[in-house]
């Protein structure tokens, strides 16, 4: 089996049950939202997150959404619907959050994994950003950021990495630097890409497919949102993943564990 090139490709082969077990009769059997605010211990900066989230058989399939996103307040609805309708959502967030549960529940992660000890949520926070940091190619001399996590870039000063950092939402880091908010206009400017998983929801995921896969560019996800979607492009423009399934780690003090893929992966 090749790689799947493109997420409406992927969804495809789901819905013709390619993928495992019928989409027509697996339901949602639990649907939320998780509303959060996070100021870490020293960090100057607050920030907001909300993740909807689809469970399936075994699984939880995740999607974080900007705050008031109506996909929020629809979540419930989808308790009790299958995850071939939802794939068909008239939300993004919805479609991507049912095509990560139902893959995590017919194909649960294999990659090797790293535990993220316990600790405050800024100790949890920085420990899982040396693991994203690390998926980076020794060689690469300025990485462009896509979706500021302030942690991120703190350890990529660690590293001495340069980094463009670029947001949606814009505004300064952690360390007074703005935030762009084109992520396209910088990408010639940089020699590797790290990206979240967001976005899959904000449409930015695919141009930037086609850009690692016509220049050769390292692609390197840290993902939530769409954990168990986001690996099966390994290979096929993306070089590695950090795919961190729900619970996530600032839900908890205690240890949290990621799954850590990387090229070459082989479909079979």
């Amino acid at each position: 089996m090749t790689a799947p090139v493109t997420v409406a490709e992927l969804t495809d082969r789901v819905l013709a049950g390619g993928l495992g077990a019928d989409p027509a009769r697996a339901r949602v059997s639990v649907a939320f939202t998780i509303r959060q605010g996070a100021r870490h211990a020293t960090r100057s900066r607050a920030y907001r997150n909300e993740v909807v989230g689809l469970r399936v058989g075994r699984a939880v399939g995740s999607c974080a959404v900007e705050p008031d996103d109506p996909a929020a307040s629809a979540a419930e609805e989808c308790a009790g619907e299958t995850v071939a309708s939802l794939l068909d959502h008239e939300s993004q967030a919805l479609r991507i959050a049912a095509l990560d549960a139902y893959l995590m529940d017919n194909h649960p992660h294999t990659a090797p994994s790293v535990v993220i000890p316990s600790g405050t949520s800024l100790e949890k926070s920085l420990a899982r950003a040396r693991s994203v940091v690390e998926l980076l190619p020794s060689s690469v001399e300025r990485v462009l950021v896509v979706g500021v996590v302030n942690s991120l870039l703190h350890c990529l000063r660690e590293r001495g990495t340069d980094y463009v950092p670029c947001d949606l939402k814009g505004g300064t880091t952690e360390y007074g630097e703005a935030v762009r908010t084109d992520a396209f206009a910088e990408l010639g400017a940089c020699d590797a890409v790290l990206a979240s998983g967001m976005t899959l929801a904000n449409g930015t995921f695919e141009p930037l497919l086609a850009h690692a896969r016509r220049t050769g560019t390292p692609l390197a996800l840290f993902a939530q949102t769409g954990s168990a979607v986001l690996p099966w492009f390994v290979g096929a423009g993306v070089s590695a993943v950090s795919a961190e399934p729900y619970p996530f780690f600032w839900l908890d003090g205690g240890p949290s564990v990621i799954y850590r893929y990387r090229e070459p992966r082989c479909w079979n």
